[in-house]
């Protein structure tokens, strides 16, 4: 968590990828910093890239999965939270992989991957409230039941 943001992107642009996982005490999982992150939270604001914590501009409400969940639920959850990426985390939140929409991808059927890339890609519903982006995902994305919901006609 004390890596500076400098050194986070430095990272991404060596390994060829988007978001890193945040660990502490070894490998629990405590958040992930995405390259948006640090071109939103931190170039667009000033902030010091070299003598600032990745802790500070990281996402801590993490979504994650099991090694033993099913690929269907990763990919539901995928697209309900509108991430690319998930950790994939036992015990503790110990960090043991990542499961991207990219590596889903390169392993599915062409009209599998394009509905995921739908779903996960699709506008947010509801107003776009500029302020009070506190960094984090909400506690729950909205299952289908909310959006059912929120589309039943009003007597």
């Amino acid at each position: 968590p004390q890596t500076s943001i400098r050194e986070a992107a430095r990272l991404m642009d060596e390994e060829d990828v988007g978001s890193l996982p945040v660990v502490e005490e070894g490998a629990r999982l405590v958040g992930i910093v995405t390259d948006r992150d640090i071109a939103i939270r931190a170039v667009a604001r000033g902030i010091e890239p070299e003598g600032t914590s990745v802790m500070d501009i990281a996402s801590k409400d993490v979504y994650g999965v099991a090694p033993d969940d099913d690929l269907d639920d990763a990919l539901e959850m995928m697209a309900r939270a509108q991430v690319r990426r998930l950790p994939v985390v036992v015990r503790d939140n110990e960090l043991v992989g990542m499961v991207a929409q990219a590596d889903v991808a390169r392993t599915s059927k062409e009209k599998d991957t394009g509905e995921l890339v739908e779903a996960i890609s699709r506008a947010p519903r509801g107003p776009r409230v500029a302020g009070g982006d506190d960094g984090g995902a909400s506690e729950r994305p909205p299952s289908d039941a909310d959006r059912q919901r929120e589309e039943r006609p009003r007597d």
